[in-house]
This record gives structure tokens, sequence and C-alpha cells, in this order.
């Protein structure tokens, strides 16, 4: 089954060259099943690309999902176009009323900031509540993920004396939890956070279980069953060249910036990056969008109560 999207979304004419199944508002009503509602709170300031790169690891899935673009209130994004926020995007204020079986919460470029310093952090905690009683499952993404686990459990996040920059090498300490079906005992993944989150702070909460952590870059998936959540510290969804984008961008602006590690041959920036981390993102994100098919209730508006 496809992804549904608008056929204008830049995602969608990107996702059908790639291969990935997507529908049109007309051809889904034609198909009489429900769809998982997906919403993607998108707070980097790429909000196009951001929005491909989980469009297509959500559409992989053989579901038939619908994709909700939701951005905070009263934030105003400099980055993307102001006609492409209005077409596609809804603010969360507009939607709070309504039952989601998945949300997606992602980074935000702001790690250096106190939580409660950031201009829509009274919004963004009505938001994290408000998963509790009308969201089904949620995902939350690098700055987001550790803003949940911070909201939830008080989990601090620390300041890197260097940025944590690169491709690393990840355990799997849970085989048999299902959103690590499919993995093998190590996966490499993206990284790109000037913070980090510590594992003996995380182990502290009876209720948070890690599944996969970094000898090197700290604890990376963490799953928060009370919650029904999952927080991931790193960069599954980003694309081969991302990281190349962000240090081209920084090398341009004289920033000091260390050649991401393991991820040009050689450590090679002149070489193409290699892309070592696909197939287990669209594993993970195939997992959760799985689970969260078998457990949703068929009537969205008991999302919450069961």
């Amino acid at each position: 089954m496809p992804i549904k999207l608008p056929s204008t979304l830049p995602a969608f004419n990107v996702l059908t060259r790639e291969g990935v199944m997507v529908l049109d508002e007309d051809q889904a009503a034609r198909q009489d099943i429900r769809p998982l509602r997906i919403a993607l709170l998108n707070l980097m300031p790429k909000k196009i690309q951001t929005e491909n790169q989980f469009a297509r690891l959500i559409g992989a899935t053989p579901l038939q999902i619908e994709l909700s673009l939701l951005r905070m209130s009263d934030h105003r994004t400099r980055n993307t176009a102001a006609d492409h926020m209005e077409s596609f995007y809804r603010p969360v204020s507009d939607v709070l009323e309504e039952k989601f079986d998945g949300l997606i919460i992602t980074g935000a470029p702001i790690e250096h900031m106190p939580f409660d310093e950031v201009t829509y952090w009274d919004e963004l905690t009505r938001v994290m509540n408000w998963t509790q009683t009308n969201v089904h499952s949620t995902f939350g993404v690098c700055w987001g993920g550790m803003a949940m686990i911070n909201h939830f459990h008080g989990v601090k996040k620390h300041i890197l004396t260097e940025k944590a920059f690169g491709c690393f090498r990840h355990r799997n300490l849970a085989p048999s939890s299902p959103y690590l079906r499919g993995f093998s005992d190590e996966c490499v993944m993206p990284v790109s956070r000037w913070t980090e989150m510590r594992q003996p702070e995380v182990d502290a909460h009876a209720g948070l279980t890690t599944l996969l952590a970094s000898d090197e870059v700290g604890p990376c998936l963490i799953e928060d069953p009370a919650h029904r959540a999952l927080y991931v510290f790193n960069h599954f969804e980003y694309d081969s060249g991302t990281l190349k984008q962000e240090y081209d961008r920084d090398v341009e602006a004289g920033t000091t910036i260390n050649v991401p590690c393991n991820y040009y041959p050689d450590d090679d920036p002149s070489r193409p990056p290699v892309n070592r981390w696909r197939s287990h993102a669209h594993l993970l994100y195939g997992n959760w969008i799985n689970e969260i098919y078998q457990s949703t209730p068929f009537d969205p508006e008991l999302i919450g109560k069961t």
C-alpha cells in the first residue's frame, strides 16, 4: 500500500521517481480501508528536505499512510517559502481535537539552548502532553527525542566539548524488541549533534529501555512504553548527502568543523560518501509503523483511551 500525499507536495514527485507507491487524495478515497494517520511535527529549517526523508521511510511499508504536516503555531520559518508552509502545513493548535495513530517530532538546530528558553517550548510541552490522549505512538527524533525524555522523565541533555559528527557503529542491545526486528547485531547511523544523553541517567528510570547504543556517542534509541514513545537521538532518516551538506556549509562559512568520521571513503571529503544505514532505517520505521498497525484501535476515537 502507498503513502497518501497531496499531488502538489514536492515529496510526491520525489518518491514517485524513486519507486515509492504514492496516492493522491482522489485515489486514496477509492480504497475502502482506514489509513494510518501519521503526523510530522517538522521543526527543522529545511522543511522540504525533512518531509522527503520521513515520507520516504514511512511510505515504504505495505500499509496506507495518511501523512499530515504540522508546525508550531506561532513560530515562522525563514528557510522555507511561505506559500509552501501555507499550502501544506497546519499549526498544531488546529489539530488538538484530532486523533493520530502516530506522531514524529523532528530535531531542531537549537541544541545549545536550555529547553525552557526555546520560544515555542510552552506549546511543545502542551503537544507532548496531548500525545498521551490523542496519539497512539510518538517518535521523538534527535532534539525532539531529547525534549520528550526530558519532559516526561527529567533526563538532562549535556553539551559536548566537540560536535559528534559522522557515522558511528551502534550495538543492538535488544534483539527481541519488535522495533529491532530484522536488525543486525550492529548497525551504522549518522550522528550530528552538540549534545548527548548519558546512559546512567537513562538507566535511573526503570521504565526506559535502551535498544541501540554506541560506545562512542552513547545511547541512541530508547523505548518508553508508559508514554507509548520511542526516542532516537541520531539520524537514520538522513539522505546519503546530508552530512556532506552540513560539512560543506560549515567549511564555506569558515566554521571550525571536523570531517565527519567514517562517512567518506578513507575520510576523504573529495570522494562521494557511502550510505551504510539505509536498510536499517527502513527496518526501524517499518517496524514502528507495523507496531502501530497491530495495536492501534480501529476506531480512532478510542486512541488514548485503551
